[in-house]
């Protein structure tokens, strides 16, 4: 009886699986999400380009988990922009745990906005914000600046000159002083009308 109780134990033993060493990688416990680039980063929105985001998904002994899936999402409204696929940039980590947010383009609009970052793997979830803002550069805001300003001295050039033309026709285009030519002077740089001499 103890004899039959022996061997029924052993082959028990015997029959049940040895685990492989690479099939016992545990379940990840829980997930960090590290921001490696692209916080604080400040887009340019006059050449349409734009740093891209990457995170490190860590374990929580700060190993890099490979694998997980990381979706990158931009706000529907306001400054941001758009990946190819859309408002959303969907990728899996690498070797070293790392994801890349590739194909950013921004608005063109000026402003702050977040870019934010979900990581998932074996049931747990972690999350993120990127902070990112669309700006001009600061030769192109300049140079609107100044683009501005010459359109406004033409109108004010081309606003006095005819007003300088009515005032002439109107009261020196008829000769009536005697014989006196009076004259109009116009000034380009103020727009404004002088008297006549």
């Amino acid at each position: 009886m103890v004899m039959r109780f022996f061997s029924i134990l052993l082959a028990g033993l015997l029959a049940a699986p040895v685990p492989s060493p690479l099939s016992a990688q545990a379940p990840v416990l829980k997930l960090n999400l590290v921001i490696v680039e692209g916080e604080g980063a400040v887009n340019n929105i006059k050449l349409r380009t734009a740093r891209e985001a990457i995170v490190q998904v860590e374990d929580e002994n700060h190993k890099p988990v490979a694998g997980a899936a990381v979706v990158f999402t931009l706000p529907s409204q306001g400054a941001g922009g758009a990946f190819a696929s859309g408002q959303t940039f969907t990728t899996v980590t690498d070797a070293q745990g790392r994801a890349v947010a590739r194909g950013l383009r921004p608005n063109r609009i000026q402003g702050r906005f977040q870019i934010h970052v979900t990581a998932s793997k074996d049931g747990q979830t972690t999350n993120a914000d990127i902070a990112m803002s669309n700006a001009l550069p600061a030769g192109a805001v300049a140079g609107a600046a100044s683009v501005k300003l010459i359109v406004i001295l033409a109108v004010a050039a081309a606003g006095g000159l005819a007003g300088g033309l009515v005032y002439a026709t109107h009261n020196g285009g008829g000769n009536n002083n005697g014989g006196v030519i009076t004259t109009t002077t116009i000034s380009t740089g103020t727009g404004t009308v002088g008297p006549p001499r």
